[in-house]
């Protein structure tokens, strides 16, 4: 599976102007089997949804369906959506057929307030789509190593992200950890620019169960980058090393 991660910088709450802008970076990047946006991809990160969150009409999961369609290929990426008087951060994994996953974030930012506007998703949601079983994950996901736990369930996980500057040290270490203790594929994928809280550097990657960076993208930088996952490789290092088998429950 060819995988390509899209950072951007988004701009606030502009849905129209972000997917002008997506859909040029995807078509400059033909090929993919996958292609990984950040958090909140068509209006930044919001901790106050109201006036910017999307309802069951969303323009962001139209446009996700058409152009997965149109390249053959997965779109993956987070939206704020209002669904029956609640705010979701919401993962979706759309595919070319036009079959939807979606995962609400489990861990709400409470630093950031997310908490206090949002509803937190109760299940972990994997989706499985040529041949890799992908597990979906949001930003703050990621500082919770027991809610991931590879339970033989997945070979890939995709963290979308708004990580801020000051903390990006701790994105790219834990990147590397959940590739590892996890042996599966990461893919993080960041934004970069600001928005009216913070700044974002980016950091997107996408690491192999060994922790290796095989694709990255330059910080501060909107650019996209590819990598291939190979099942038969990392089937076969599983069998080799057996690490998951002597897990703690």
């Amino acid at each position: 599976m060819r995988v390509t991660i899209l950072q951007r910088d988004i701009a606030w709450a502009n849905p129209s102007l972000n997917i002008e802008r997506l859909n040029q970076a995807i078509d400059r990047n033909p090929g993919a089997d996958l292609y990984v946006l950040p958090e909140m991809f068509s209006t930044g990160f919001c901790t106050e949804p109201q006036g910017i969150a999307e309802g069951a009409d969303s323009l962001s999961l139209k446009w996700m369906t058409e152009k997965a369609a149109a390249t053959n290929a997965a779109i993956a990426g987070s939206i704020a959506i209002e669904e029956n008087g609640h705010y979701y951060n919401r993962f979706y994994f759309v595919k070319p057929d036009g079959e939807v996953t979606s995962y609400d974030k489990h861990h709400l930012f409470t630093y950031g307030g997310e908490h206090l506007r949002f509803t937190a998703g109760d299940e972990r949601k994997t989706v499985e789509f040529r041949g890799v079983r992908i597990m979906l994950q949001i930003c703050y996901d990621l500082r919770f190593p027991i809610w991931v736990r590879n339970r033989g369930d997945y070979d890939m996980i995709l963290y979308v992200a708004s990580w801020p500057t000051p903390r990006i040290a701790a994105w790219s270490a834990l990147l590397v950890a959940r590739a590892i203790e996890n042996q599966c594929y990461v893919v993080g994928v960041n934004r970069v620019g600001e928005d009216p809280a913070c700044k974002y550097c980016g950091g997107s990657v996408i690491i192999d169960p060994y922790g290796r960076r095989i694709a990255s993208c330059e910080d501060n930088t909107e650019m996209e980058d590819s990598a291939d996952v190979d099942m038969e490789a990392l089937e076969a290092f599983r069998e080799k090393f057996p690490v998951l088998r002597d897990a703690d429950i």
